[in-house]
């Protein structure tokens, strides 16, 4: 289904919602979160898949989110997250602590149709200790029964998000190399995209483009939002944009130097652009 832009995706997602996210290096749709506050939207539960970045912090800054369940929250060469941290330090989210392996072993199990999966790596980490809900368990085809394991359960987001090259006329989503948003859109109840264009033809039936596309069964609603991705980079598209970060995480230090950032880079922004 062709929406007509990113609010209109946004007002999809209801307060409350589990929301995926993948990470800065692999697609995230900024512009979904700009939208989503400019809706106003709250109580939203994000999960990064599996590290955090931009548009995570600015939904954290902008009051929009209960929870997150992450490896990291991060701006990479920009340095920590500002609002995620501010946030953290006054107790103002709640933060479910995981591992890249985790989050994805998770999302697999979703994937799959069941209720939870294996993964070795955690024995012997603190992290266990702080998720009641990851099972250690011995494994049951070792011969002396002593060989742990820890089960993970599956993880079904209400939602993904995320932003692509380019749609077509069949609904099919081209994402190129990056698979993380193809395992979270399999594994949640609803995808929504936004894309640079929308293109004739089907992915689905070009030798060349098919390996890097999702099927439309997997994809609810899409919407052209060109630069969708700005800050960070799309693919060969255009590269990521480390002045404006760097800009961003200056003025996010402050309350108040990011509620500035805010007014004019997404409230006065998305009000030029709906005049338009």
């Amino acid at each position: 289904m062709l929406l007509p832009s990113a609010d209109a995706l946004a007002a999809r997602i209801p307060d409350g919602a589990f929301v995926a996210l993948p990470p800065d290096n692999s697609l995230p749709s900024v512009a979904i979160a700009r939208a989503l506050i400019r809706r106003g939207a709250r109580g939203l539960r994000l999960l990064g898949v599996p590290v955090s970045g931009f548009a995570t912090d600015i939904l954290i800054g902008a009051g929009c989110v209960a929870e997150v369940e992450t490896s990291a929250v991060s701006l990479g060469e920009a340095g920590f997250a500002p609002r995620f941290s501010a946030a953290l330090k006054a107790g103002a989210i709640t933060v479910r602590d995981a591992t890249c392996p985790a989050i994805h072993t998770m999302l697999q199990a979703a994937e799959k149709g069941v209720p939870f999966m294996p993964l070795r790596g955690l024995i012997g980490s603190d992290i266990l200790a702080n998720r009641p809900d990851w099972k250690v368990v011995p494994n049951p085809f070792a011969e002396d029964g002593s060989d742990p394991i820890v089960l993970l359960p599956a993880k079904r987001p209400d939602f993904a998000i995320f932003h692509a090259a380019m749609a077509d006329a069949a609904g099919n989503v081209w994402l190129g190399r990056r698979r993380e948003c193809a395992t979270i859109a399999h594994a949640a109840k609803a995808a929504l995209v936004t894309v640079e264009r929308v293109v004739e033809g089907n992915f689905l039936e070009d030798e060349r483009l098919a390996a890097g596309a999702i099927s439309a069964t997997y994809i609810d609603a899409v919407a052209i939002a060109e630069r969708g991705a700005h800050p960070v980079a799309l693919l060969d598209e255009y590269g990521f944009d480390a002045a404006y970060v760097a800009d961003y995480a200056r003025a996010a230090r402050t309350e108040e130097g990011f509620r500035a950032w805010l007014d004019r880079e997404v409230l006065a922004a998305g009000q030029k652009a709906a005049a338009e």
